[in-house]
């Protein structure tokens, strides 16, 4: 390399190191994630007067249902459990909202309290300095830096793929439902779906809707339940009924009342847990399956009901109970897991997994100081709602004290990074 080139490469690098050293002080709660729980704590914060950032590593809200969400995809609950707070659905959407309808509705949210995410702003890092009780957050571009971080990116941050011995063999395609958009691309395989959830239940209506033979691999106990009793909600019942009953007589009348109207779901392969459904959810975090049509097809033989997966090979599968089958194609309904362990460095509020260690209903709030999660309830889009009112009125407390400070704070924010 010449001298000149040299001279340019040096400068350049100079550039980016003090691009990335820039500090940003934030007057008020930094934010990452701009999914419905950091739509949700934003807006929290907003009715108190505190101001927030949100930090956002793709280029749009909901980012995950925008991108990572299949074409038939509706609200497993009625939206009256599905509403942020202070602003509800709009009157003429459809007792399950689409996909679409719900992002609509998302992008309607933001505009409404005027939440303006930073897109493109992926965190490596956030780190808490406990002499100066601030937290930095490190992106490619900046540090941003506050006196309180919410931890917004949920418990379905990032497709979980399992471990399968041989899935690397597979000369077919292999997707996970992150990527699956509809079962269009599949007419007349026989396809592989490993996972029986609701997310591998309604791919596999969905093949079969489309001429693909499914087999839905069950490897574990699942509760299936009706999305609707006589022409109400099944989450709807049940949470009326917890008003009035403890939770193990309302779990025995869920499921009397899911085989009066399904039958028994053991002669399928699908076997209940000994736990009832809203126990073990509880317990869990393991979320019933809401039947939506799948049922019928497995009964009829149309979804063909698999043990689980021995190995994967070239051209199909070996199960735990003997068979051998070919496959065109795979698709891995096997859900999402957290990334915080991947960006929050040090601390003692979160699990391996990357969940809060204190458990619901106290998660939202950190063993740090200024730290708060929200979206970590395994308890849907209540409990997002729950953590965020609790949490800005937690920040809100405490806001008058800091914003009296905020001036010096800012000052002095050189300094802070150049002790990095």
């Amino acid at each position: 390399m010449d001298s000149s080139r040299k001279e340019q490469q040096q400068d350049q690098n100079q550039k980016e190191s003090k691009k990335k050293r820039t500090g940003v002080w934030v007057n008020g709660p930094i934010i990452v994630g701009a999914g419905p729980s950091g739509l949700a704590a934003a807006a929290c914060l907003s009715q108190h007067g505190v101001p927030s950032l949100i930090l956002e590593k793709s280029d749009c809200i909901a980012s995950l249902w925008q991108y990572k969400t299949y074409d038939r995809l509706k609200l497993h609950l009625p939206k009256q459990f599905c509403q942020l707070p202070f602003l509800g659905f709009p009157e003429n959407f459809p007792k399950y909202p689409t996909k679409h309808q719900f992002v609509s509705y998302l992008e309607s949210y933001a505009a409404h309290f005027n939440i303006r995410p930073k897109f493109n702003q992926s965190v490596s890092s956030a780190e808490f300095d406990p002499a100066k009780s601030l937290w930095r957050v490190h992106t490619d571009e900046f540090v941003y830096i506050s006196r309180w971080l919410i931890v917004a990116t949920g418990e379905n941050a990032e497709p979980f793929v399992p471990e399968i011995r041989g899935l690397g063999k597979f000369k077919g395609k292999v997707v996970h439902t992150s990527d699956y958009k509809s079962a269009k691309e599949f007419g007349g395989q026989k396809v592989l779906v490993v996972g029986c959830g609701n997310s591998g239940m309604e791919v596999s209506l969905d093949l079969c809707r489309n001429n693909a033979v499914p087999y839905m691999v069950v490897r574990n106990t699942v509760h299936v339940l009706p999305r609707e009793m006589f022409g109400m909600s099944t989450f709807g019942v049940a949470m009326a009924l917890l008003k009035w009953l403890p939770l193990k007589m309302v779990d025995r009348l869920l499921l009397l009342t899911a085989t009066f109207i399904l039958g028994s779901t053991d002669e399928l392969g699908l076997r209940r847990p000994k736990t009832g459904p809203l126990e073990l959810k509880n317990v869990t975090g393991k979320t019933p399956v809401l039947d939506v049509g799948a049922l019928s097809q497995i009964r009829s033989g149309k979804i063909k009901v698999m043990e689980g997966v021995k190995e994967i090979t070239k051209c199909g599968a070996k199960f735990n109970n003997g068979q051998e089958k070919e496959f065109d194609s795979i698709i891995l309904a096997t859900g999402y897991k957290s990334n915080v362990p991947s960006w929050l460095k040090g601390g003692n509020s979160f699990t391996e997994d990357g969940m809060p260690k204190t458990e619901f209903p106290n998660g939202w709030k950190g063993h740090e100081k200024g730290l708060y999660a929200v979206g970590f309830t395994r308890r849907g889009l209540q409990g997002t709602s729950s953590d965020a009112v609790k949490i800005a009125a937690d920040v809100a407390s405490q806001w008058r004290s800091a914003e009296d400070c905020s001036n010096s704070c800012h000052s002095h924010i050189i300094l802070l990074i150049g002790d990095n």
